[in-house]
């Protein structure tokens, strides 16, 4: 029925019969975990809210607009409070929301349910939508450097949250936020390889005896590789500028903008 692997770095073979069983007993843990999920969603539909201020201004394609406009009308907010460091080229910013950010890319679901997502990049706008070009995305863009404070309050701070907010009459109130691992909300490439028989590949993880190894040990940068944020590897391959249109690219410490690190977001 079984078969041993040759190098013991894969699953057992067996027929179809005993994979089919294997398979539809996870299925029931799977299924539990949906409907936690749901329960979840559930309860956070259940929170309570607080005000927030619709006149604080941050700043886009046309200069300074109002945190309401940046609704562009629908009821509802998804906010991503993208994480920048000055003064370093596009190779040194930051890896998580590069990671994160870049997978929300299909709006239209969003706007069918009256949702609009946006960045509120926490660097200056003029250089910020310089990255985000590079990179070839499309959400709208704002800068929120001048305004952060006053929109994430006195929360414990998180150098990137995701926010929910929800506006009532030209009132904006604040419905949910999140950081961390909650940001996995935001992307399907953790969804898919947490399906595959190998994972993440990250050392934190639970693997088999046997295994491959991680290819980023625990604690190591799961987003970056030789000095990038994995996804600006293809746009800088197919020739895409970089260029954030300002000399350098590194700080006064002439350290390169890779060793400031992000991991508050991952």
């Amino acid at each position: 029925m079984t078969t041993a692997p040759k190098e013991g770095a894969v699953p057992r073979v067996v027929d179809r019969a005993t994979f089919q069983a294997e398979r539809d007993e996870l299925l029931v843990r799977e299924k539990a975990h949906t409907h936690e999920g749901d329960a979840l969603a559930a309860a956070r539909r259940r929170l309570p809210m607080v005000e927030v201020d619709p006149t604080i201004t941050v700043v886009g394609e046309v200069g300074p607009v109002s945190l309401l406009e940046v609704f562009e009308g629908r009821e509802q907010l998804v906010a991503y409070f993208h994480m920048w460091h000055d003064g370093h080229s596009a190779s040194g910013q930051c890896e998580g929301c590069t990671f994160f950010n870049g997978q929300v890319r299909e709006l239209a679901y969003l706007h069918s349910r009256d949702v609009t997502y946006a960045t509120l990049c926490q660097g200056p706008y003029d250089v910020s939508v310089r990255y985000r070009d590079f990179m070839g995305w499309d959400v709208p863009w704002y800068s929120a450097r001048d305004s952060a404070d006053a929109l994430l309050g006195d929360r414990p701070r998180s150098p990137a949250p995701l926010v929910c907010y929800l506006r009532r009459d030209g009132r904006v109130f604040e419905t949910y936020w999140t950081t961390g691992r909650g940001l996995e909300a935001m992307d399907n490439t953790y969804g898919l390889l947490d399906l595959t028989v190998y994972g993440r590949r990250e050392g934190w993880q639970d693997t088999p005896p046997g295994w491959p190894d991680a290819r980023w040990a625990k604690g190591a940068d799961p987003f970056r590789t030789d000095g990038r944020p994995i996804a600006q590897w293809p746009r800088v391959r197919a020739g895409r500028s970089d260029d954030l249109g300002f000399e350098g690219g590194v700080e006064a410490d002439g350290r390169d903008g890779a060793a400031a690190g992000c991991s508050g977001c991952h």
